[in-house]
């Protein structure tokens, strides 16, 4: 999220000539009318309720991802839409919704109306941020709304028709000052500032508004001049500093739009979790991922077996933990007299295993970094109270080494917090902590991430819950039992 910032009053008295800003003339005195043409909020629920849907949606045991939210701002002409229809075109195999900041332009009052021609419509104010706020945390929530429509020849809302907007994988939110406001920008997961010439900008906008909206050259340029750079200026170039991505030349620009198109991608096929917390690392799903699950899961399958698939596992989720570890840039002399330049292991690393079930991801570990050393903790488990410790065999040096944590099963996380405060006592940094597992329950995601949220979570799946009982669901059982064959 984008850092706290204390707003600005902008005043747009510097445009040459008398002219009325987007600022409402009545909202001096009172707030501004209730009617169907300036905002209808009352088809929308409170803003209380949807920030509790919002907050609902990201509970551990919550049916519906949240959408990806992206935020497009950039000048008049500057190609926003052609960014986003080309966002929308290459996420075809999610569903996608465009909203348009433009809808949610507030009606003109009947004064306002007879001085149009001195109306700024390129200011903050002259739109309903509050209803658009509204509707898009309505969609985050996952329920579908209805966006006014709004007439640009009478400058009014359409009284009668909606359109209708349904939830959707990605929310794309568009126009010239949806970076302004910072609850709009607070609800974004990517910021993207289309960046182009202004000259090309205003012979795009001639070229349209002479032939799409009938008006003639000086009108458009005595817009321009008073209106639409004084508003760049002041509201729109400001709030490209909030931008996460900048896009010069617009559509022109495909290695960016591709670039964005794969980020998004692959936030989408995080688990919700993941985005939660970024240092939740789920290795990617393969058919023989999955495969390998639904053998060492299956409550028949023989001992041999389910430790075969396991270790096969374990050693994914090794190699994939030691993929977090910090590497130095290494140059060596290949058998043909070249020179190759790679990278060199972390040399000072250690395994240790939270006893009975951590022992099981041992031999991985040694298999990939032969000689290494390797400490023990063992944590009396009793229900959900089982805090106390029973026996710790440590390296000497362990607080100058990263450590990956071993324990095939993350539950409650409350023992792993004992494991993990234990190292840190020891003096080992939070952030050289690898804890890595073959399941995780979000429940155990949860305690361990807000408790220790500079430490990295390394999974090969994300289970559903943990019951009554306190294992986790669908789970596996009790992995150490079915692993060393005491299970009978």
């Amino acid at each position: 999220m984008p850092e706290e910032t204390t707003s600005i009053d902008y005043v747009m008295e510097a445009a040459s000539g008398p002219h009325l800003s987007g600022l409402r003339l009545d909202g001096l005195l009172s707030s501004p009318p209730s009617s169907s043409s300036s905002s209808p909020a009352h088809r929308f629920s409170s803003s209380a309720a949807a920030a509790s849907a919002l907050d609902s949606s990201l509970a551990p045991d919550s049916a519906p991802s949240p959408p990806f939210v992206i935020g497009v701002s950039g000048g008049t002409a500057s190609g926003k839409t052609t960014v986003c229809d080309m966002i929308i075109q290459q996420l075809h195999d999610h569903r996608v919704v465009l909203v348009n900041q433009d809808s949610f332009y507030r009606g003109l009052t009947p004064e306002e109306l007879l001085r149009v021609h001195e109306y700024n419509f390129d200011h903050p104010d002259a739109f309903d941020t509050e209803q658009l706020l509204e509707c898009t945390r309505q969609l985050i929530a996952g329920h579908s709304v209805q966006v006014p429509v709004y007439d640009f020849k009478k400058h009014q809302r359409s009284s009668d028709s909606f359109r209708q907007v349904n939830a959707s994988d990605v929310i794309i939110l568009e126009g010239i000052l949806v970076f302004h406001d910072q609850r709009v920008r607070d609800l974004m997961n990517m910021k993207i500032f289309v960046d182009t010439d202004a000259d090309v900008r205003l012979a795009r906008r001639i070229r349209r508004d002479t032939v799409e909206r009938g008006r003639d050259i000086n009108s458009v340029l005595e817009q321009y001049a008073k209106f639409v750079k004084p508003a760049f200026d002041d509201f729109i170039l400001p709030s490209k500093k909030y931008a996460d991505v900048i896009i010069p030349r617009g559509g022109d620009n495909h290695v960016a739009i591709d670039l964005i198109v794969q980020h998004i991608g692959t936030k989408l096929g995080q688990h919700d979790l993941c985005k939660i917390y970024p240092n939740v690392y789920v290795i990617q799903s393969t058919f023989q991922i999955r495969g390998m699950h639904t053998l060492i899961r299956d409550r028949n399958i023989s001992k041999h077996d389910f430790v075969f698939y396991s270790d096969r596992l374990i050693r994914l989720v090794v190699e994939h933990g030691l993929g977090h570890l910090p590497f130095t840039e290494k140059q060596v002399v290949t058998p043909t007299g070249s020179v190759y330049t790679g990278v060199d292991f972390c040399k000072k690393l250690c395994g240790v295993s939270i006893v009975r079930s951590g022992e099981s991801m041992e031999n991985a570990l040694r298999a990939c970094c032969k000689g290494i050393k390797i400490g023990k903790i063992l944590i009396h488990r009793d229900g959900d109270n089982g805090k106390q410790l029973i026996y710790e065999k440590l390296p000497k040096d362990i607080s100058e080494r990263h450590v990956l944590l071993l324990d095939p099963v993350l539950a409650t996380g409350n023992s792993a917090n004992q494991a993990i405060e234990l190292l840190i006592q020891k003096g080992v940094p939070e952030s050289h902590i690898i804890f890595l597992n073959l399941i995780s329950a979000p429940e155990g995601i949860h305690c361990v991430c807000k408790r220790f949220p500079s430490l990295k979570i390394v999974t090969s799946e994300i289970d559903v819950a943990i019951n009554e009982e306190f294992r986790v669901v669908p789970g596996m059982g009790e992995f150490g039992d079915r692993y060393f064959g005491t299970d009978d």
